[in-house]
């Protein structure tokens, strides 16, 4: 059995209904039960009805980060080996029909990236492809990540769905993490957004993470691009996942990234407008669900935002992030799959964060936790 059996007890019209339906006396009661919040409390924390409990979720929700994380976040890198995909996604600047120049790394440019960001200071690092099965498969990655493990003691993919066998031959190369984004889990929409190549087998992607749990993978990355539809219903799903994941696979720790749309060579404009008040609602939300789940913010969100992110729920982010394949070393900005907003230096980001009281944990949570 998958997620597509519990996904399809769920009817995406009928969720966005309860969740509209949500009352003032709904979303003071999640509250009450913050630490031991069920689905349809998440659905009353994403609710219209909990934009006026603002306040009181990022409270809650930044005693229950800390309870937990410590007053600290944790930092990565993210490096593009490619750019080339065979898919067509509407919204995304790698799609294969937008005319941009292809690169995919060879080991010796690998090296120079991974040297540039280590010198950097990160010591955890985010592989990151397109979707071109011939071009980066199996190999292609069990190279990278052995190359990678010169420089990083903690390593992460975000590459196309692969399969089970896959997933146990990079668990046995000492992977750390998989992320996969659903992107949206408005099935019925889902074709409209990724009309040609492998990633429009929506069934495929959505049992993905049962795979990686399968493999033995430590950690699995959820999340859906917020602009494409409703953020309320899709992030409900995104929970659904989460919540039957961590039942299934006990022993496995997950996370969650908030990606919003941004300008890119597609000129893709969102569907839906997530605001930053939205954003830090989602925030909590998740907070208040779960207290264990790493949150996670990339460059995508502006220097305000994410100089205040962590002090209601965010526990990782990216900063100094490139976009392209040889972003770091080979200056290749025409590579770029997005453009970045907070465009400041590691350091930088860094220096807010410890001038708040945090500690930026460059290795993992563990050295600072014990």
């Amino acid at each position: 059995m998958t997620f597509i059996k519990t996904f399809n007890e769920y009817n995406w019209e009928t969720v966005t209904e309860k969740i509209a339906a949500k009352t003032d006396g709904d979303v003071e009661y999640a509250l009450k039960n913050a630490g031991n919040t069920t689905l349809d409390d998440f659905m009353a924390l994403v609710s219209p009805a909990a934009k006026n409990y603002l306040n009181q979720m990022a409270e809650i929700s930044q005693h229950l980060t800390q309870k937990r994380f410590g007053k600290t976040v944790q930092f990565y890198a993210p490096m593009y080996l490619s750019n080339e995909c065979q898919n067509i996604c509407t919204y995304c600047g790698f799609s294969y029909d937008n005319k941009v120049q292809r690169l995919t790394l060879s080991p010796n440019e690998m090296r120079k990236e991974f040297e540039a960001i280590k010198t950097l200071g990160f010591d955890h690092i985010l592989l990151v492809t397109g979707e071109a099965n011939q071009t980066v498969h199996i190999d292609y990655f069990t190279q990278a990540i052995e190359i990678a493990k010169e420089y990083f003691s903690n390593i992460t993919i975000e590459v196309q769905p692969l399969e089970l066998e896959e997933y146990q031959i990079l668990q046995k190369h000492e992977l750390y993490a998989v992320l996969v984004y659903q992107e949206t889990y408005n099935g019925a929409n889902y074709k409209t957004y990724h009309p040609k190549g492998k990633k429009s087998n929506f069934n495929y992607r959505l049992e993905t993470p049962d795979r990686i749990g399968n493999a033995g993978i430590h950690k699995i990355g959820l999340g859906v691009l917020l602009g494409l539809e409703d953020w309320r219903t899709d992030s409900f799903f995104c929970a659904l996942h989460l919540d039957y994941l961590q039942r299934k696979f006990w022993q496995t720790k997950y996370s969650i990234s908030f990606p919003r749309i941004r300008p890119n060579e597609s000129c893709f404009q969102p569907n839906v407008v997530i605001d930053e008040k939205d954003l830090i609602q989602l925030i909590c939300a998740y907070r208040i669900f779960n207290e264990n789940v790493e949150l996670s913010l990339s460059t995508r969100e502006s220097i305000k935002f994410r100089d205040n992110a962590f002090n209601f729920g965010i526990t990782a982010m990216s900063a100094g992030s490139k976009t392209e394949p040889g972003g770091y070393a080979l200056n290749t900005k025409a590579l770029e799959q997005f453009e970045i907003d907070d465009s400041r230096t590691p350091q930088q980001v860094a220096r807010v964060i410890n001038n708040s009281g945090y500690e930026v944990l460059w290795k993992d949570w563990f050295s600072s936790l014990s």
